[in-house]
């Protein structure tokens, strides 16, 4: 081992142990922004999950119910509040004061396992959640929810955003292709929903400037990356990161440590996703 990769995997350590011993007190302090037009950076970081499937398939993108359970339940029992989109655009852009310890949980795709196990422990602990889905698999494709029941959840809170019309790489895609994509998926929640999705995710994660820029001509007020980090007052709002939630021989540490160590491992660099 060289002494580089031995100092980053001894930094990893002091930081994994640092947080195991601040386990009953870490992140206690109440977020209530301070906002001044001159100094914006009073601000402070609001960690956004970014989940995809909630069943027992072994898969990265699948938590089991049970261990989505467990993190809600640490969430609830640790004082977190759950938020919306709008109540954190509302925050980074005029201050407005937020709950003590908000998070705000989002998923990716649109499966039906969100509808039929992700769902129900949300209302359990009186959580709500964002979901960026696929309009075209929505009602087309069995491993996906129907309209029915995104109209089921959206009426007791849940907020629906787009991740396009059919989920690909948006790099990938000519200028019209793209517009075509952010378009169409737009006007179908429009149709089916009965409101205009205000906030969308980029599918695969990929991106670029010009990218983010006919996301904002389409009309949506911010976008969501897969890039690991927390939102603050320095954050663009077409390129707000994540706290990705993996599958993992050890999934409730993982999270603990994704979630609880964002303030230190962000800016060093230490999780890229």
């Amino acid at each position: 081992m060289n002494i580089k990769k031995g100092q980053t995997y001894l930094l990893l350590g002091l930081i994994i142990i640092f947080l195991f011993l601040t386990f009953p007190k870490f992140g206690t302090q109440s977020v209530v922004a301070s906002y001044d037009k001159n100094n914006p950076v009073n601000l402070q970081d609001v960690p956004i999950l970014n989940y995809h499937k909630v069943d027992i398939l072994n898969h990265a993108l699948s938590v089991s119910p049970q261990e989505f359970e467990e993190q809600m339940e640490y969430l609830y029992k640790n004082g977190y509040h759950t938020i919306t989109p709008d109540q954190l655009m509302a925050y980074l852009k005029s201050g407005k004061t937020l709950p003590d310890k908000p998070i705000m949980i989002t998923f990716d795709d649109g499966y039906l396992d969100n509808y039929t196990n992700a769902y129900p422990i949300m209302k359990k602990y009186d959580f709500t959640a964002t979901i960026f889905i696929i309009t075209n698999l929505i009602g087309q494709d069995k491993r996906f929810m129907t309209w029915e029941q995104v109209k089921e959840m959206q009426q007791n809170g849940m907020v629906f955003g787009s991740h396009t019309a059919n989920h690909k790489s948006l790099t990938s895609l000519t200028k019209e292709q793209v517009m075509n994509e952010l378009n169409e998926s737009r006007d179908e929640m429009i149709r089916k929903l009965g409101k205009r999705p205000k906030y969308f995710a980029y599918p695969t994660g990929t991106y670029n400037a010009e990218i983010e820029e006919m996301v904002r001509t389409a009309g949506y007020k911010a976008a969501f990356t897969i890039e690991y980090g927390q939102v603050g007052a320095d954050s663009d709002v077409y390129l707000l990161q994540r706290i990705p939630i993996f599958k993992g021989q050890k999934t409730f540490r993982s999270f603990f440590i994704r979630l609880n160590g964002a303030p230190i491992l962000e800016p060093l660099g230490l999780i890229k996703n």
